[in-house]
């Protein structure tokens, strides 16, 4: 695996190292000892799989408030989408930036995004399947997030946003300055 890092504080591009031969390839996409190596831990203890059927499909930006703040590890597994990690931590020389990358099933490459960021993503193709290991079990009284159009964040989503769910339309809007753009 070869990890880069974002301008985002603890956020990490992950690209797959395929060995290919006759067959196909073979690839670890996760391994506890090499992202310990590289300063990135977790103990993931729930996978979760998202289907969306439209291109043009938000879904986020969603977080888990403390004690349940979770780190995530994210792949896309069919079609292709923007994934955007939000700074959140008040401590954090990055607060309220944010950055994407393009994820897609052909690239075969991962976003880590740690606790205490907000995460979501925009559908870039039909029939996308987005799955994410998490550092913790859903917990619902914890659940929130922010505005994905929240104009304090100043988010650039590279196509129109067609479908998004009523609750993702509803989450609070932060206050204070505009944030920055953070591209990897």
């Amino acid at each position: 695996m070869r990890f880069a890092p974002t301008t985002l504080e603890g956020v990490v591009v992950v690209d797959l190292e395929p060995v290919e031969d006759d067959r196909g390839f073979f690839a670890r996409a996760w391994c506890q000892r090499e992202f310990a190596e590289h300063g990135l831990s977790a103990e993931f203890v729930q996978e979760n799989v998202g289907f969306s059927a439209a291109a043009g499909t938000l879904r986020g930006l969603h977080f888990q408030q403390s004690p349940f703040e979770e780190t995530k590890l994210v792949r896309c597994t069919a079609g292709a989408v923007w994934d955007v990690a939000v700074d959140l931590r008040v401590s954090s020389p990055t607060y309220r930036r944010w950055t994407g990358i393009e994820l897609s099933a052909e690239r075969r490459n991962l976003m880590y995004v740690p606790e205490g960021c907000a995460h979501g993503y925009l559908t870039l193709t039909a029939a996308a399947e987005v799955r994410y290991l998490t550092s913790q079990f859903y917990a619902p009284e914890a659940a929130t997030g922010v505005r994905f159009d929240d104009e304090a964040l100043g988010i650039e989503w590279p196509r129109e946003v067609v479908v998004v769910s009523e609750q993702d339309r509803s989450w609070p809007q932060l206050t204070g300055s505009r944030g920055e753009r953070s591209s990897t």
